[in-house]
């Protein structure tokens, strides 16, 4: 289930604004009624996030400082990196990477904050203050640990030896440790909703009938933004909680990269019907999903 926010913060546009007809025809094209839309702006509004600007379907949003972000996407260079996995440009060194951490209660929310900080980069718990990845994100992480104030609670060392509760192979370890299981219906349903085939030109039209009494058909939203957030969701449902292990310890068939492939191809359908000016999802997605600046290119010889 899409939330009606994600969906308001996915059409802002390149000056900030949202069209409120727009977003009622789109959220209908999704299953949302007129009056979730009309409750959503309301608390956006209340929040702070978004200032209104007349009313009903002839309104316009204006996002206020921060609150104009698309919430919940994971961030380029992280996609890069899933791609560049994908591509066999990031193997692994056979190196653990292992945090340990003892914080007073004193910092608590320090301490959650650091705690939040490993597992959003992936690292999983194996007891108390001790976290583990194969990848290498100390950096991130004694970064984020001196901006809380509690850097010198912070111990970082890499070890080819790990053993937890009598596991040492590399992918029983992965398996035990990280749900891979739920991580990868997730990628799935992203595989399989990228490749939905996109709709004729007469099923684009508009449906006549207001927003609270459009049905999606079975095939899904048919109105191209409706497409792209409902992709964009998918997309971050699937990445977000994927600690990007490297190939060598997932399960093989493992679904990510084939996921991934089709939800690129996706985009670059769905990139190439944008209206112009776009709504600004489309600029981080294309970011995200395009080619690698770092990545060497061929060079005629």
């Amino acid at each position: 289930m899409i939330p009606t926010r994600l969906v308001v913060h996915a059409l802002v546009r390149e000056d900030g604004t949202v069209d409120a007809g727009e977003l009622y025809e789109v959220a209908g094209a999704l299953g949302m009624t007129d009056q979730q839309v009309r409750l959503c702006v309301k608390r956006l509004a209340a929040e702070g996030r978004f200032e209104v600007e007349g009313r009903g379907r002839r309104a316009v949003l204006r996002a206020v400082g921060p609150g104009g972000g698309l919430p919940a996407v994971p961030e380029v260079e992280y996609v890069r990196h899933a791609y560049r996995q994908d591509r066999g440009l990031e193997p692994w060194d056979g190196v653990w990477h292992v945090f340990a951490f003892a914080v007073p209660e004193s910092a608590r929310a320090a301490r959650d904050a650091l705690r939040d900080a490993l597992t959003g980069l992936g690292a999983a718990p194996l007891q108390g203050g001790l976290y583990v990845t194969p990848n290498p994100i100390g950096p991130y992480v004694r970064a984020r640990a001196a901006e809380l104030g509690v850097g010198a609670a912070l111990t970082c060392l890499g070890t080819r030896d790990l053993e937890v509760g009598g596991t040492d192979d590399p992918r029983a370890l992965a398996a035990r440790l990280w749900p891979l299981a739920q991580i990868a219906e997730r990628y799935e349903a992203l595989r399989e909703l990228a490749s939905r085939p996109e709709p004729g030109p007469s099923e684009r039209e508009p449906s006549e009938r207001g927003s609270s009494e459009a049905e999606p058909s079975d095939s899904g939203p048919v109105h191209p933004l409706a497409r792209a957030v409902e992709l964009a969701a998918a997309f971050s449902e699937a990445m977000l909680p994927d600690p990007l292990l490297p190939p060598e310890l997932l399960p093989r068939p493992w679904p990510g990269a084939a996921a991934r492939a089709a939800a690129a191809r996706a985009w670059d359908r769905l990139d190439s019907t944008a209206p112009s000016p776009g709504p600004r999802l489309f600029r981080l997605y294309a970011r995200a999903l395009g080619p690698d600046p770092d990545e060497p290119r061929d060079t005629p010889g």
